[in-house]
């Protein structure tokens, strides 16, 4: 692509005219192009296209059979253009890179990104630097990712069903993972990220999960262990959650589920008050009399506390809720977080939204007061400070929403930013459906093609020039390409996302010496023996000694 600019704001995007030659038919909305003015280079971004006629008339002399008149009236009366967005202006003196306040003058060439023009601005792949995909019609150039920014704060991926948002979130755990810079605990509700899933094509191949990638780096644990007997799996950990564990707000969140009304939730706080932490199973456990007693001694409606009972049986129906549990799933969970593993927990069978957003809120409730008094104990000199964390959690609308966010522990992480080192990546379909102070506290947002007008608008809340990004959105693939834009990366950028296949297990498990690093054996779907409790062994010691089981179990 070779033009030069006509005309345009700082505000409204340039004007470009392609060279007489060029085809307008190949250029692509969301390609970079550079232009080169008399001090900076604006890196820019193609946004729109046009055909333009000095004379209106001339479209109509174009109309006739003579080849040779049609040619001069495209180069003179009628010309191609494409309006471009200057992103990142350079300052050719001493290459420094800064935002755009000024625009290049009149007459000043324009011409395709090079692979040097790219690197300046989102760096070369490295441990810190994480490779995410290509610019459109470059498929030769990387475009990176900032790790350390992209963990700093919590992060959303958004798309359509079908748009392949399970693919792009392997490919960042993966990136997160192979860098060191933090833990992931990834809430798998559909099993796609432990051990394998499939690919999202019509042949519906199975594609590597995080565990066949990184070996000992990541434990599965899971709610359903037959599920994963089924599947061939042998979880590090099976997950029950004590009848105790469950507050109000863990009811409160699951309302919609258990069709509670508000009369509902104000019951439940009036019996965690009176029965302390064991409220729920006592509850559950009382028959028609100890009932009457209750509401007789505390003010509350009987008959409101009946039919209450009769919608938290449901909970009951969960086989993974036990009244005195094997283990604690929580200490487990830490104690591979401290050992710089990574966790995926499989829902299994036990993937309705009841069990799914039961269990996250739960478990993550615990999690964060456990960071948040490491973090005080860290500011007083009495422990070192957390290891960033990042929980991944699917469906994000159902806790997020505006009438949750404010109760739950994901809206307050997601407020906090890395204030406990506690961050979220939320994975979408309907990010209308998020609160959107929760979305505009989100760094970095990577969307794939969204078609609902709420949810275009949701996403670019916020954004700088969202006008013009909302046609590089509209254009967008089905499959493959995604914009990113937010802190991570200095600018918004249209990519084609690396595919997940053997070439991407290849390079993922490479060392940056270029070893490959030392995953699963081969044949081996993990350590049946693993360190769980539920599975007969013994609790892994601190240390070295916990080192030496580790290598033992894994063969590492």
């Amino acid at each position: 692509m070779r033009g030069t600019i006509l005309r345009g704001s700082l505000s409204g995007g340039l004007e470009v005219r392609l060279d007489i030659g060029e085809n307008i038919e190949e250029v692509k909305v969301g390609t970079f192009c550079v232009v080169e003015g008399r001090t900076h280079d604006f890196f820019s971004m193609v946004v729109d296209e046009d055909i333009e006629a000095a004379n209106p008339k001339a479209f109509y002399e174009t109309l006739s059979d003579n080849s040779l008149l049609n040619e001069v009236v495209r180069g003179t009366g009628i010309i191609d253009k494409v309006k471009i967005q200057p992103m990142i202006a350079i300052r050719r003196e001493d290459g420094r890179v800064q935002p755009v306040k000024s625009i290049p003058s009149y007459l000043s060439r324009v011409r395709e990104a090079r692979e040097e023009d790219v690197f300046k601005i989102f760096g070369r792949p490295d441990r810190t630097h994480f490779h995410v995909g290509s610019p459109l019609d470059m498929d030769h150039i990387p475009v990176c990712i900032d790790l350390k920014k992209f963990i700093e704060r919590s992060n959303g991926i958004f798309g359509k069903s079908g748009t392949g948002k399970t693919f792009y979130t392997r490919i960042m755990l993966c990136g997160m993972i192979k860098s060191g810079l933090c833990n992931v605990l990834v809430f798998d509700m559909h099993s796609e990220y432990g051990w394998e899933g499939e690919d999202e094509d019509e042949t519906r191949k199975k594609a590597k999960g995080l565990k066949q990638l990184f070996g000992s780096k990541v434990a599965i644990f899971t709610l359903d262990p037959e599920s994963s007997r089924n599947r061939g799996v042998h979880p590090d950990f099976v997950v029950e959650i004590p009848y105790r564990s469950i507050e109000a707000e863990d009811i409160v969140m699951v309302r919609e589920e258990l069709n509670l009304n508000p009369t509902a939730l104000e019951v439940i706080y009036v019996l965690q008050k009176h029965l302390g932490q064991d409220w729920l199973i006592t509850f559950l456990n009382m028959d028609a009399f100890a009932i009457e007693e209750f509401a007789g001694r505390t003010g509350a409606h009987a008959g409101a506390l009946q039919a209450l009972q009769r919608k938290l049986f449901k909970l009951q129906k969960l086989p993974f809720i036990k009244e005195n549990p094997a283990d604690d799933a929580v200490e487990r969970i830490m104690q591979y977080l401290d050992s710089g593993m990574n966790v995926v927990l499989e829902f299994g069978h036990q993937r309705s939204m009841l069990a799914y957003m039961l269990v996250a809120n739960i478990l993550t409730r615990r999690i964060h007061e456990l960071y948040v008094k490491r973090s005080e104990r860290a500011l007083g000199g009495m422990q070192g400070n957390n290891t960033p964390l990042v929980i991944v959690i699917e469906e994000a609308h159902k806790f997020l929403s505006p009438e949750l966010s404010r109760q739950t522990i994901f809206g307050m992480i997601a407020r906090e930013m890395r204030k406990y080192n506690v961050t979220l990546l939320v994975v979408d379909q309907r990010p209308s459906g998020i609160d959107p102070e929760v979305l505009s506290q989100l760094g970095t947002k990577i969307v794939a093609l969204l078609t609902e007008e709420k949810d275009i608008e949701s996403v670019l809340c916020g954004v700088n020039n969202a006008r013009m990004l909302r046609n590089v959105l509209a254009s967008l693939d089905t499959k493959q390409q995604a914009i990113i834009m937010g802190h991570a990366v200095p600018m918004p950028v249209v990519i084609k996302t690396r595919t997940y296949d053997e070439t991407f297990y290849k390079e993922i498990t490479r060392d940056e010496d270029g070893a490959f690093s030392r995953g699963p054996m081969a044949g081996h779907k993990q350590a049946s023996g693993s360190p769980a409790g539920n599975y007969g062994v013994d609790e892994p010691p601190p240390g070295k000694e916990f080192e030496d089981l580790m290598k033992e179990l894994y063969g590492i």
